[in-house]
């Protein structure tokens, strides 16, 4: 396992839609693993692909529940229900969060790392968390979806 440098907010491999993963091989087993290391380095809940440099549909959250780390292979939302708006930060916007609307319960469809398809529910910060990778798939960034910018004296230390 490496850590992998992590891409920020301006870098155009941002905007780009990734592409789909064909092969389920030791190159992926080796990226999952790679993002895994970096992320919980990172102290996030969730990274993608593009945000390490590498345009497939391929994201981790890890939300710090029972479930633990989720890898997603060619994730999609196939069902979400509810709303709640919230603060969201990224590991490409350093020090910035904003509020952002999203689904309160999502559902996904995607394949592990053998390619094997399988569904996972997510609510609450789950749900946004797997959103909020989905969009890095897709070219999206949280900022692109903001109601309003948190000021610095909104922000909870933890």
């Amino acid at each position: 396992m490496a850590l992998r440098d992590i891409v920020k907010e301006g870098d155009r491999i941002l905007t780009k839609k990734c592409r789909p993963v064909e092969k389920f091989d030791q190159k992926l087993a080796t990226l999952l693993d790679d993002m895994a290391e970096t992320l919980k380095l990172a102290n996030g809940v969730g990274l993608a692909a593009p945000q390490v440099g590498i345009l497939r549909r391929v994201c981790i959250v890890d939300i710090g529940d029972e479930e633990g780390l989720i890898e997603l292979v060619n994730p999609e939302i196939i069902e979400s229900e509810g709303t709640q708006s919230g603060a969201e930060g990224c590991l490409s916007c350093p020090n910035e969060y904003g509020i952002v609307e999203r689904p309160m319960n999502v559902t996904v469809k995607a394949q592990n790392r053998n390619g094997e398809v399988f569904t996972i529910k997510g609510k609450e910060l789950k749900a946004r968390a797997f959103c909020h990778e989905i969009d890095h798939l897709n070219g999206i960034i949280f900022k692109q979806k903001v109601e309003r910018m948190l000021r610095p004296d909104e922000i909870e230390d933890d």
